[in-house]
């Protein structure tokens, strides 16, 4: 697969017809030393999705083109408003099972099916500077539009694009602007030609009705609950993509986001069944376990090679780093393709249909149909609770394996509070923002305890290995107890920092 290209472009338009496609005159642009005519060319792609579109609802564009510099297949995913990035691959005759694995959270197991045919005749000029480098290009494009099936119309129109050099500042773009509305080119209503051609060659256009008034009355429970679920059902999918792309984070962000849905389900049960939602949630579960495999042990081993780069050389007795390298190496053999069979596994697809059906017939219990405030209050608060009677049982447990275990189930608890608050957030306001914030600081500060726990087993099964191997122990030892010395010290901050985030004044602003 070829490599992927960032685009940040604007598009224009001038009117409805083709007629001639022809850019005005931009040597007089600040900055631009040459405007290099590059002449005319046909370019000729045809635009795949699922019958239903699936990948265009998500803003995906994927198609196959000939002509111009860069024919083969694209695929192009929205990164911000202007903004794609645009991965390539060779023309061939069929979809590059490449391209049609990275979208496969948004296509499950529908075919990807030719749906329109667009071609362009395209002038283009390159804005250079005084160095000869490309500012920016700018194309005019007399489009043909016409539906592959379904008895669609042919369509035409004139485009215009500007898209901004690999190393221009985007600033660029505003700068050109001017030039391009004084020549009478406004903003395309269009993000996309598949978005405008789709829409302009349906055979049955749909009829244009006035949005019915909302009702009166504040949002429901249910409304608010809903919102929330389809947004973090959506992170889960995006995220897909994202690790299959293997972008930096994207692990651990679809993890959050497996979370937090598991999470609200518990949260707001009272508004979505549980009987529905728990067997849903087991296998967020699983999802987050697989893919948490093998980042919780990355994280792991870099906080014993910090650990190591703290002690002075005259302390680092033995192999210490060498044995720490094998360690993080032992990872499970061939973890990006392990993982991304997960993501293939029907198990996996299977999860994500099931959460396109509780989306579209949810579960609502008679609460969903309350004022949000009240019930949303009333499950951050629950979740509270929940997690005050944790605290309160790790702070009168005595230090030892016993306290390590009620730590850890009141640090579960505190990151369900904080997500159940920030879930919250748009029903209750400012209030539950702050609270949001006193739970992320309770759960960060048991999050360290908790990693250092874990740090203390790795670092004795370090210590075994390495007795055996006949290495010093010594270095390991001294880790050993200096990670005892800071969960000791995160056991003595609980309890002040419990004080501020369990004050009187959060329960009442929750309340309104």
């Amino acid at each position: 697969m070829a490599d992927t290209v960032r685009e940040i472009e604007r598009k224009y338009e001038a009117g409805d017809s083709a007629g001639e496609a022809r850019l005005p005159d931009l040597s007089r642009v600040a900055g631009v030393a040459t405007v290099a005519d590059q002449g005319p060319a046909e370019l000729d792609a045809v635009y795949y999705d699922t019958a239903d579109r699936r990948l265009a609802a998500a803003g995906i564009t994927l198609r196959r083109r000939t002509g111009g510099s860069d024919a083969g297949w694209h695929l192009k995913l929205p990164v911000a408003p202007g903004t794609r990035d645009e991965i390539r691959a060779p023309l061939s005759p069929g979809v590059p099972r490449a391209l049609a694995a990275l979208v496969r959270a948004r296509t499950r197991d529908a075919e990807l099916v030719p749906l329109v045919r667009i071609v362009s005749r395209r002038e283009v000029h390159l804005l250079l500077d005084e160095h000869g480098g490309v500012l920016a290009e700018a194309s005019a494009d007399a489009v043909t539009a016409a539906r592959l099936a379904d008895g669609g119309r042919t369509v035409h129109w004139t485009e215009f694009e500007l898209e901004l050099g690999k190393d221009t500042d985007p600033d660029f773009l505003d700068v050109v602007e001017p030039h391009l509305r004084e020549a009478g080119l406004r903003t395309s209503k269009a993000p996309s030609k598949l978005s405008r051609a789709l829409a302009e060659t349906d055979p049955e256009p749909p009829v244009k009705r006035k949005p019915r008034p909302a009702e009166p009355g504040r949002p429901t429970a249910g409304d608010h609950v809903l919102a929330y679920v389809r947004a973090q059902a959506e992170a889960v999918v995006a995220g897909d993509l994202d690790v299959r792309r293997d972008v930096d984070d994207s692990v651990h962000q679809m993890r959050v986001a497996t979370r937090r849905l598991r999470s609200a389900f518990r949260t707001f049960g009272k508004v979505l069944d549980r009987e529905v939602t728990d067997p849903i949630g087991a296998e967020l579960k699983w999802l987050a376990g697989e893919l948490g495999v093998d980042r919780d042990r990355e994280v792991l081993s870099a906080r014993l090679r910090e650990r190591v780069d703290e002690v002075p050389d005259t302390l680092v007795l033995g192999p210490v780093r060498a044995r720490l390298r094998r360690w993080a190496a032992g990872r499970h053999a061939g973890a990006r393709k392990r993982l991304l069979s997960v993501l293939d596994s029907e198990r996996h697809l299977a999860l994500l249909d099931t959460l396109d059906a509780l989306l579209a017939d949810p579960p609502l219990l008679p609460a969903a149909a309350d004022p949000a405030r009240g019930v949303i209050a009333e499950a951050v608060l629950r979740d509270y609770r929940r997690l005050a009677r944790r605290v309160d049982h790790a702070l009168a447990t005595e230090a030892g394996p016993g306290l390590d275990t009620a730590l850890h189930e009141a640090r579960k608890a505190a990151k369900r509070a904080r997500y159940a608050a920030e879930a919250a957030q748009p029903a209750l306001g400012k209030p539950v923002k702050r609270f949001a914030r006193r739970m992320k600081s309770v759960q960060s500060l048991l999050g360290e305890h908790q990693d250092s726990v874990m740090a203390r087993e790795a670092l004795r099964a370090l210590a075994v290995q390495a007795h055996a191997a006949g290495e010093s122990t010594y270095t390991l030892g001294l880790l050993h107890g200096r990670e005892e010395a800071l969960a000791a010290g995160y056991e003595r901050e609980l309890p002040g920092l419990w004080e501020k985030a369990s004050a009187k004044r959060h329960r009442a602003a929750l309340r309104g």
